[in-house]
């Protein structure tokens, strides 16, 4: 439980943002229906990867296994009212598309990524299983700790307690990776093993879990429960999507996290093993982003711009995802959480048409509520340094020793199927800063840095 200076100072954020987000938002709702109540098919929780950990909140634990399919009464109104609201909600009016149907998602979001205007929401702060979406917050949290050159050799203890099922990269006892390596694994296979290994060089799950719940709660993102760092599915472990999208605002102010978002595939160390004349070898093997959107399937494309950032599927959450694209100049940011319908890649489906209307509406549409900065830009009165993440590990400049550094982590040439090859941003800008005085309070800008797409080599 987080100490009680904490939890005074979450209220206190709570209360600020809901009375300056009650004065800032229209008071009218316009709710279009919701998606069908009918059960959903998931079942039980599997067993928790971290059982010494169980949030209080079980309520919203059983909800989000799926036993319940209408979203609670009350929910948060952290970035304005509307957002507590259950159902869709949208200004609709001339000029304005009409939102995509055969939307079955129980929770999405559209947001543009840099002003924080949330374009359309429904069941924004629904508290769901996050699966491993949640590796987003596990990112912006850990990133910072160490260069990217870091090495370290894997402990039997390092890869205990990962859940049954769960998905890996690769990782092997007694090799040597460097974090690098690591930080692929986690993007790109969304490896638990990989995740379970940084969590044991920072100290253990225990005190990872610690820190990723202090830094959602730096971030407002006050209906996320942190049990297990890899997402996998506990008891009590929640999110909503305007919170998995406050995190992916907070993490795409980093440049390592935005590259390894991005990048399509990329060479992983394997085993060490000994070759015909008895000399240890150590080869190689390729891994593949399994964000659909970005590597593109056999029936989904990459999404034109698309920047990441990340995918998860459990039994307790089903299919999660937060994407990010840009697309002439203005760049969205899409959450979506557990669709109702049983198809293929429903949940890049769902996110490709909210991201079509959402750069189609944008710049039309009156906005139903905001993304909120973090609390320290808030109570520091919002200076131009404010709760601004650091570029790389270390929070030292771009070209600083660990940083990824300025060319891509891997080609983004994209892979086979009717996809083809699609391209992905990169980001080359510096360091970001938070607008100052009054015009953040306002407005809540939060830019991303300079935007330049990749394109894939011919």
């Amino acid at each position: 439980m987080p100490a009680p200076k904490n939890s005074i100072r979450r209220s206190l954020l709570v209360i600020s943002t809901i009375v300056l987000s009650t004065v800032l938002t229209a008071p009218v709702a316009l709710a279009a229906p919701s998606p069908s109540s009918k059960p959903s098919a998931d079942s039980s929780a599997t067993a928790t990867a971290d059982p010494s950990k169980k949030s209080k909140d079980s309520k919203d634990s059983k909800e989000s296994k799926g036993s319940k399919a209408a979203p609670p009464a009350k929910m948060s109104t952290v970035g304005g009212t509307r957002l507590g609201q259950a159902g869709t909600q949208v200004n609709l009016a001339s000029g304005v598309p009409v939102l995509p149907k055969g939307l079955s998602a129980r929770s999405w979001i559209v947001a543009d990524a840099e002003s924080g205007e949330v374009l359309a929401a429904h069941n924004a702060h629904w508290r769901l299983a996050p699966a491993s979406t949640l590796k987003m917050l596990f990112a912006d949290t850990l990133l910072p700790k160490w260069p990217s050159s870091t090495e370290h050799k894997v402990e039997s203890s390092d890869l205990a307690g990962i859940g049954s099922g769960s998905s890996m990269v690769g990782i092997k006892e007694d090799e040597t990776y460097t974090v690098h390596d690591l930080w692929l694994g986690v993007f790109l296979r969304s490896g638990n093993d990989a995740v379970r290994v940084l969590a044991a060089m920072n100290g253990g799950v225990e005190s990872t879990v610690e820190e990723m719940n202090e830094h959602a709660e730096e971030l407002q993102a006050f209906d996320t429960v942190v049990v297990s760092p890899d997402g996998y599915d506990a008891e009590g472990q929640v999110s909503s999507a305007y919170d998995l999208t406050l995190i992916a605002r907070s993490g795409l102010q980093k440049k390592d996290f935005r590259e390894y978002a991005s990048t399509v595939r990329a060479d992983f160390p394997g085993e060490t093993k000994k070759n015909k004349k008895g000399k240890k070898v150590r080869g190689s093997f390729e891994i593949q982003n399994t964000n659909r959107l970005l590597s593109g399937d056999y029936d989904v494309p990459v999404y034109q711009g698309i920047a990441g950032v990340k995918n998860g599927n459990t039994t307790n959450a089903g299919a999660t995802f937060t994407g990010v694209a840009e697309q002439d100049g203005r760049v969205l940011l899409v959450t979506v959480m557990n669709p109702e319908k049983q198809e293929s890649n429903g949940v890049y489906k769902e996110t490709a048409k909210l991201l079509d209307w959402g750069f189609k509406a944008a710049g039309k549409v009156d906005p139903v509520g905001e993304l909120v900065p973090p609390g320290s830009a808030t109570q520091a009165g919002a200076r131009p340094d404010a709760g601004a993440s650091p570029g790389e590990a270390g929070g030292a400049g771009e070209d600083a020793p660990g940083a990824v550094g300025g060319k891509p982590v891997a080609s983004a040439a994209a892979g086979g199927g009717a996809g083809g090859i699609g391209t992905a941003l990169a980001v080359t800008g510096g360091v970001l800063v938070l607008l100052a005085g009054g015009a953040f309070l306002v407005n809540r800008r939060w830019p991303l840095p300079d935007l330049v797409r990749r394109r894939p080599h011919p």
